[in-house]
């Protein structure tokens, strides 16, 4: 796909980037994203990840001619491995999302789009079923019926009901949407990134009904016991703006 990668300060972007078919997903692209979420998830400095594309459509999906046995399944790697990554996640949504891409834009933390895109999932007009922790995102993130709407009736929701079932934090203009993206980006990275990260782990356990309370208290611990913490406090005190470092 000839992904396009970027790091800005704190801010890394992926951008899906095969806009002449609708940033269809192939199986060789898997294996690139994948690199691309672990190589960032290493780079200390970065806090926030965007996931956009080019074009007028977000993107089509996987390669309906290219599925085999084995390719939800490492669909299904790839989108959770994006949905655990340890910085929040933006989808950038400049156009219609389809298929498992739908999923990829689920698994990101928050999903900005523009007016006019929609949202189609067809696995069961093509005999195929979603695979599971794509299922148990639509569940948990949105909710039962939500899911049921998308995966079983195979329904084409648009903008205004996509945000109305949460699939979208924000509905804006196209050509308000890198703005957006970026200040909602900016805000997060300008967060403590030690219990960013802490929180969203929490926050993602919780929702699988997997929260460990022990876990949670020690990374509240740790959290205290940091610079961060420290920093915070002395810039509330100060009434000036934190200089967090993730230490």
């Amino acid at each position: 796909m000839a992904m396009i990668v970027a790091v800005d300060g704190p801010i890394a972007t992926i951008r899906l980037n095969r806009p002449e078919q609708r940033n269809r997903i192939e199986p060789a692209d898997l294996d690139e994203l994948a690199s691309h979420l672990d190589a960032i998830d290493r780079r200390p400095e970065v806090r926030v990840l965007i996931l956009a594309s080019t074009g007028k459509t977000f993107s089509a999906g996987f390669h309906l001619g290219a599925i085999d046995a084995e390719a939800p399944a490492r669909f299904e790697q790839v989108a959770d491995a994006l949905a655990s990554c340890r910085m929040p996640s933006i989808a950038a949504l400049q156009g219609s999302v389809y298929g498992g891409a739908a999923d990829l834009a689920l698994a990101c933390d928050f999903r900005v789009g523009v007016a006019g895109m929609k949202l189609l999932v067809p696995p069961a007009r093509l005999g195929i079923p979603y695979y599971a922790s794509g299922i148990e995102r639509f569940v948990n993130r949105l909710s039962l019926g939500a899911a049921k709407r998308i995966l079983l009736g195979c329904e084409t929701i648009e903008a205004g009901a996509l945000l109305e079932i949460g699939y979208l934090d924000e509905v804006v203009e196209a050509d308000s949407l890198e703005a957006r993206v970026a200040e909602r980006a900016q805000a997060l990275a300008s967060h403590a990134p030690l219990a960013m990260e802490a929180m969203k782990r929490m926050l993602n356990d919780a929702a699988r009904s997997k929260l460990d309370r022990e876990s949670a208290s020690r990374a509240i611990r740790d959290c205290l016991s940091s610079a961060d913490h420290r920093e915070g406090l002395e810039a509330l005190s100060a009434k000036r703006i934190p200089n967090f470092r993730r230490s």
